[in-house]
């Protein structure tokens, strides 16, 4: 009974560590809890949008979701490894003299052993002495050091992420000042910016695809919000289409079919409409409480 317990704990633990190997590293960066807890907050602050006291909190759901996912690994982690020594507590462990155990205290020794050893901090006034166990903590030391420097390695990759969308909402708020016509746009110059919006549009689908979780977080401003001003970029493909030079048209075509690959993106992993990539825009721009037809 005993080895039952003991892996239940040993399953929590590879159930957290999986959710943090699809988040963070797997190809498809597609975590399942993290994902739920994240989507979950996302619904909720839509619903407290039109609250007025809760407006700095809606701005904030993405880095309280990491916050969130972030401690409900360490929570899990935590308590599955002390289910894992619970029903050996305290027979295969050494107390120091100032923390002898009571028979009421196994529950809490295993708790407060499994968070000083995910923690790395090592007091010692609890060690385990059989021999698999003198394996296992250590492990669940390298447990906690591989969590946290997850997490660095998570913020470090987001926040470069959102400054590329925010870098290209920026550039079609200050075209959509501008507002070039048709004309404008049919001579090399024109063809260049066309060029640049799509390989920019290109690195914000493939941070759509690798960090899904950027999603999750508002960008202020109009100006600087990409479900804002995404349909802009659409008016300045279809711009480009018509133009009369061969390259403004080819480099309008490469514009439009970089977008409805980040419309594809957005709608398999957000939005699910099914529409097409108009709705798709439109969808997203209403998600993120914009209205991508403003002027």
């Amino acid at each position: 009974m005993k080895w039952l317990v003991s892996l239940l704990g040993v399953g929590l633990v590879m159930a957290a560590l999986r959710d943090l190997f699809h988040t963070l590293w797997h190809p498809t960066r597609h975590g399942g809890l993290s994902r739920l807890v994240m989507t979950v907050l996302w619904r909720l602050s839509q619903q407290l949008r039109a609250r007025r006291r809760v407006v700095g909190l809606v701005g904030l759901v993405g880095p309280l979701a990491m916050v969130t996912v972030v401690g409900m690994w360490a929570t899990i982690i935590i308590l599955g490894w002390a289910i894992v020594y619970w029903p050996h507590m305290p027979e295969d462990f050494a107390f120091a003299a100032a923390s002898q155990p009571s028979p009421q205290s196994g529950l809490l020794d295993s708790l407060y052993m499994s968070l000083t050893t995910v923690a790395t901090l090592g007091l010692g006034d609890i060690v385990p002495t059989a021999g698999w166990l003198r394996v296992a903590a250590p492990l669940e030391a390298l447990v906690g050091f591989v969590l946290l420097t997850a997490t660095v390695s998570w913020v470090l990759e987001i926040y470069p992420a959102l400054t590329r969308r925010r870098v290209l909402a920026l550039r079609l708020a200050l075209l959509r000042r501008s507002d070039p016509a048709t004309q404008q746009l049919d001579c090399t110059a024109g063809a260049l910016l066309l060029e640049s919006l799509a390989t920019e549009v290109v690195r914000v689908r493939i941070d759509f695809t690798q960090y899904a979780e950027a999603y999750y977080f508002h960008d202020g401003e109009d100006h600087a919000s990409l479900a804002a001003m995404v349909g802009y970029a659409t008016d300045l493909a279809d711009r480009g289409r018509a133009a009369r030079r061969p390259d403004v048209r080819l480099t309008g075509n490469v514009l439009a079919g970089a977008l409805e690959d980040l419309a594809a993106i957005l709608d398999q992993r957000f939005l699910h409409t099914g529409g097409t990539s108009t709705e798709v825009f439109a969808a997203y721009a209403a998600d993120h409480g914009r209205d991508s037809t403003r002027p």
